[in-house]
């Protein structure tokens, strides 16, 4: 089984509050996440103003919070611990709250990270970056677009390859609207720009490496106790996640590489445990082969007895 955790996009309003209503141990989650950034996160994520929980130093804890207290109800009420998976991975912040599931980090230092990285990227670039979305082309194609453009002042790569012919990419505005005019010529199927805060996962975003890496300084990274396919090696790793955490603010989301990695070291289901399916529609498009699963709500835990009949897989 791989399980995953979803990346910025799936927030909403109320996310994770019927599993607060209902099980102590998610409530512990949520206390522990205020305590941990001396402001009351679970207060925005319940009843707050969307605009506000969009602003990526809240949505980035925020996610992770509410995948890390369906975690720990799947362990304490129903005796499912995902380190019994043979993989975990995340999209991007997700990666964060897989190192936290795999005990790399602890839930104090993950949230306290994930709102430092989130204003840190916010702040990295102020000047009219862009990403876009482009569908029905495949990565190579796209590749030799952004190759044919970027230059050192007008810089635009690749910084999803999420799904097969869904590619997202990021740079300076001008570098990416040309982009999105080739990808037209091109005759992709849709080209849509994000309405995103900074250029994401891209060399501008070198200014955040910088204050994550003073964030991280003093963080005490453990072994993985599941190995962890990270965006940007499309590998099984279970060390050095400061190195890669660093790299990835401003490399390539390799996720559907990621897929195809578990499905070759034969993964034939995949769990996504946190608000929304967006993970689960992306490996629909990649794998035709594996099964797929959601814990999102107290509803949907009733599908434990399924998910825990699948650990082979």
């Amino acid at each position: 089984m791989l399980v995953v955790f979803p990346g910025q996009g799936s927030q909403k309003i109320g996310m994770g509050k019927d599993i607060y209503d209902n099980f102590q141990a998610a409530k512990d989650v949520f206390n522990e996440v205020d305590d941990s950034l001396n402001f009351k996160l679970s207060e925005l994520i319940f009843d707050g103003n969307p605009e506000d929980l969009k602003a990526t130093q809240n949505t980035q804890p925020a996610l992770m919070t509410v995948s890390m207290a369906l975690v720990r109800v799947l362990e304490t009420e129903f005796g499912f611990d995902v380190n019994q998976a043979k993989y975990l991975a995340g999209h991007s912040l997700g990666e964060y709250t897989a190192l936290c599931a795999s005990k790399v980090l602890s839930l104090r230092d993950t949230a306290k990270i994930l709102r430092i990285r989130g204003s840190a990227m916010a702040s990295a670039f102020p000047f009219g970056g862009a990403m876009a979305a482009i569908l029905g082309l495949d990565v190579e194609t796209v590749e030799r677009i952004v190759d044919s453009i970027s230059e050192e002042d007008n810089i635009v790569q690749i910084a999803n390859d999420n799904s097969v012919g869904q590619i997202v990419i990021s740079g300076h505005q001008n570098a990416v609207t040309q982009a999105m005019n080739k990808a037209i010529e091109l005759k992709a199927r849709r080209v849509l720009q994000l309405q995103v805060s900074g250029p994401f996962h891209s060399k501008l975003m070198q200014p955040a490496v910088d204050g994550l890496r003073d964030a991280l300084e003093n963080i005490t990274f453990n072994e993985a106790e599941t190995p962890i396919i990270t965006n940007i090696t499309a590998n099984a790793e279970t060390t050095d996640f400061k190195n890669i955490l660093l790299k990835q603010l401003t490399g390539q989301v390799r996720w559907r590489e990621s897929i195809l990695y578990a499905e070759q070291h034969g993964i034939t289901c995949c769990l996504e445990i946190g608000e929304g399916t967006v993970l689960t529609s992306l490996v629909k498009r990649i794998s035709s082969n594996m099964e797929l699963l959601n814990i999102n709500s107290v509803e949907s835990l009733s599908k434990i007895n399924d998910i825990c009949g699948k650990f082979s897989c």
